[in-house]
């Protein structure tokens, strides 16, 4: 191997640790998330968000892996990352929609519930209509 071959080894390496240490570190702020926060609305926040960027950090990480050491590309891989991108969003709002129209209540510490003010409006205009 030439001296440029190395390096560009030992670049890729450092980046393949990174992404996976990056990963790693969300993934450790989401679970801190969950058992810190007071509500279910801010706990998924802390689960999807973080969780989302910390699947995809070592899955990128695994990927990179993957091609340089062994000249794969992984479609699955890929196709996870994806799918976790598409669907994490949409699983935790619809878990937050389900929430609050089961009547939890968010803790409310200097914020207001926007979504139950526009509910109100909008059952109001309904109400007017008929």
């Amino acid at each position: 191997m030439t001296e440029i071959e190395t390096l560009f080894h030992i670049i890729v390496n450092i980046l393949i640790i990174i992404s996976i240490l990056i990963g790693t570190f969300f993934i450790v702020s989401a679970a801190i998330g969950v058992i810190r926060f007071p509500d279910i609305y801010t706990k998924l926040h802390a689960s999807t968000k973080a969780s989302t960027l910390g699947v995809i950090g070592i899955l990128i990480g695994a990927f990179l892996f993957l091609y340089i050491q062994n000249s794969i590309i992984s479609g699955k891989l890929l196709l996870a990352i994806v799918f976790i991108l598409l669907t994490n969003p949409v699983s935790a709002h619809m878990i937050s929609r389900a929430a609050h129209l089961k009547g939890i209540k968010p803790v409310l510490n200097n914020r207001k519930d926007e979504y139950a003010e526009a509910m109100s409006k909008l059952e109001a205009s309904e109400s007017t209509k008929r």
